[in-house]
This record gives C-alpha cells, sequence and structure tokens, in this order.
C-alpha cells in the first residue's frame, strides 16, 4: 500500500506541475457538457409552416391557432394554393403546410368526418417524423374537442378517453435521454485518454526505466498510476452530473452511493483501458488516437447513447456487449431517472466490475512482459 501511495503522490505532483493537463481534465468535461447538451436535442420546435385556409370560418382559424399556440409550429406563411406551397418548400422557407378543406366549419358543426391535408418536407426522415407526430397530437385533440360538443348537442353517453401516461420523463425532454449518454460519453474519452497517455509519456522522457529499477510491482505501480487520475476523472464527473442538474433540470431519483458506485466502477474501466493502451503505444501521438478511436466511436455508436441497440444488425449487437457504456447507460438511466435500487441493475454494475479487473489486468501482463 506505501509502494502505491507513493506512485500516485509522485503522479500528483506531475499532475500539478502541468498546469494546462490539470485544466483540461477538470473544465474540458463541463464545456464538453455544454457543447452537445445545447447542440444535440431531439426536441423540435419553431418549425415553419403555411397554411392554405379554404374555409376562412371560425373552426378552421380556431385549429391555426392550435398549431400556432402548441410552440412547436411558427406561422410563416398564408397560401391560397399548392403551387405556393411547392414553392415555399422548394426555397426552404417551411417545413410543412396546413391544408384546411372548404366547408371544414359547416362539417364540423353538422358531425360529419372531415380530413385535414399536412404536406411535410420529407428531405430529412427523422425531422418529418416528429413533425408528423406533432401534427397527429394536435388534430387528435381538436378532433377529441369537437366530437364532445357534438354529443353535448345530440345524445348523451359515456365519453371513452385515451389518458396517455409517460413514467419517468412526462414531458418527454430529450435532455433527460441525452445527458446520461453525454456523462458516460464525457468520462470514458477523459479517462482514457488521459491515462493512455501517462505511461507513453514516461517512456518518451525515459523515466520509465527509472520505475523498472525500482522496487514496486507492476500492479502496484499501475494503481498507483491511475489513482490520481482516478480522483481527477471522478471529480471532473461528479461537476457534470451537479452541472446537469442545474442547467438541464437532470433529477437524481435513486441513490447518491448507488450512482457513485457506478461511476466508480465505469471510470475504473476507462483507466484500465487508458493504461493498456499507454502500454502498448510508443509514442502520445499513437496513444491519442488509440484512445479516441476505444472510446469515442464505441461509446457514440455502440451504447445505446444515441442509437438504439434492438435496431441494430445481430452482429453489432454483439459487439455491444464489451462496450463498457452500454451497461453503465443503463445503470445510469435507472439511477438518475428510474430511481432504481442496486437489484434491478446488479448485472450492469457486475460487468463494469469484470471489465475494470479485466483491462488493468492485461495493462498489468503487458508492462510486466515489456519490463521483464
Amino acid at each position: 500500500m506505501r509502494k502505491i501511495l507513493a506512485v500516485g503522490i509522485k503522479e500528483f505532483r506531475q499532475i500539478r506541475r502541468d498546469r494546462r493537463t490539470l485544466m483540461i481534465l477538470l473544465f474540458i468535461p463541463v464545456f464538453f457538457l455544454l457543447l452537445y447538451g445545447y447542440a444535440l436535442n431531439f426536441d423540435i420546435r419553431h418549425i415553419r409552416i403555411a397554411v392554405e385556409d379554404r374555409d376562412y370560418s371560425p373552426e378552421s382559424r380556431h385549429l391555426v391557432s392550435a398549431f400556432v399556440n402548441s410552440t412547436y409550429f411558427d406561422l410563416v406563411a398564408s397560401v391560397t394554393s399548392e403551387s405556393e406551397v411547392t414553392d415555399l418548400m422548394d426555397r426552404d422557407r417551411i417545413r410543412a403546410a396546413l391544408v384546411i378543406p372548404k366547408d371544414f366549419g359547416g362539417d364540423i358543426r353538422s358531425n360529419r368526418p372531415v380530413s385535414i391535408e399536412v404536406l411535410i418536407n420529407g428531405e430529412n426522415a427523422n425531422t418529418a417524423a416528429t413533425v408528423l407526430g406533432y401534427a397527429q397530437a394536435i388534430i387528435a385533440s381538436e378532433s377529441v374537442t369537437y366530437e364532445l360538443k357534438a354529443r353535448a348537442h345530440t345524445a348523451s353517453g359515456t365519453v371513452v378517453q385515451l389518458e396517455p401516461r409517460v413514467w419517468y420523463n412526462p414531458e418527454l425532454k430529450s435532455s433527460l435521454f441525452l445527458v446520461p449518454g453525454l456523462l458516460a460519453y464525457i468520462a470514458m474519452i477523459t479517462a482514457v485518454v488521459s491515462t493512455a497517455l501517462s505511461v507513453v509519456r514516461e517512456k518518451e522522457r525515459g523515466t520509465v526505466e527509472q520505475v523498472r529499477m525500482a522496487p514496486i510491482g507492476t500492479l502496484a505501480f499501475i494503481v498507483g498510476k491511475s489513482l490520481p487520475y482516478f480522483v481527477i476523472a471522478f471529480l471532473a464527473a461528479l461537476g457534470v452530473v451537479f452541472a446537469s442538474m442545474v442547467l438541464f433540470d437532470l433529477p437524481v431519483r435513486g441513490s447518491w452511493p448507488l450512482l457513485l458506485l457506478a461511476l466508480g466502477l465505469f471510470l475504473a474501466g476507462a483507466l484500465g483501458m487508458g493504461l493498456f493502451i499507454s502500454s502498448v503505444a510508443d509514442s502520445q501521438q499513437v496513444a491519442f488516437q488509440m484512445a479516441l478511436l476505444s472510446s469515442f466511436l464505441p461509446t457514440m455508436m455502440l451504447s445505446g447513447f444515441i442509437f438504439p441497440i434492438a435496431s441494430m444488425p445481430t452482429a453489432l449487437q454483439v459487439v455491444t456487449y464489451i462496450v463498457p457504456a452500454r451497461y453503465f447507460l443503463v445503470a445510469l438511466r435507472g439511477i438518475l431517472l428510474k430511481g432504481v435500487g442496486i437489484v434491478p441493475i446488479a448485472s450492469q454494475l457486475a460487468a463494469l466490475a469484470i471489465f475494470a479487473v479485466a483491462v488493468i489486468g492485461l495493462a498489468a501482463m503487458r508492462l510486466k512482459r515489456e519490463w521483464a
């Protein structure tokens, strides 16, 4: 234990002398959170819409107001023909157009079925699907209102209504989905890159030869070497959590000790991966590139951060089992959003622990073979 602390204190002193690295490790995570937290947002608002009202009745004006008052749509043009809609859409002035048919008000008052046409620019499929969903929800809500009015003037009866309930994220804020993924993404990159450069820096400076001659085991050297980076990465990750709570209203519905445990296991695995990379690479440039490739792409693409794992091809789904961020995201979202205890996420924590032990063991074996 004394040898581990000696290596750790030596590394702390080296980090303290390198002020730029320390600033990067502490403040870059929060900067990434601000950058990606506000840039990555699946909520689409201020959708430019044109209206072709062929009826000009109180009912049609009420429907237009429902679209505008939803805060999702901005009315930017009133048109009289489909050719005007085509022109506006071709020049990217609008994303959608609402076409209200003639006699819309009369059909509503007579309780006759009526169709509303919504034209959507489909060049971006994801955006088009979101716009379609917004339009369907607004029209369905207005349809229920018209139906209730018609029933009130005709015959009484039981009205069956759909009352949707969304658990854990009732307002469907995309930030509550993205921020936990950003936490995993930022923590993984900073931890892997910082430790990947540590041993390589010793190699380039020639000080690793002094360590090889010192009476200290390989595992003790690795633990002591990673200890300062673990503390710094842990504090930086907590800073990201607190910043997310303030900026994005991220809830912490579960246990803080459980959150710290999951975060600690994930960072231990990330630091172990960085040490393994540093034991393989011969220069800081190579180590940096390997660290980015091993942390950036898997965490972004194969963890369920943005793309659902269930929708991936079977071969890629198999690959995701070796991506630690996959397990960390399940545990993190469970703790933050669902408030679960340790039992539902025990398998995820066990996978993180196994990964951490495996990569740290591989790094120790690699360094021991290299120093032999």
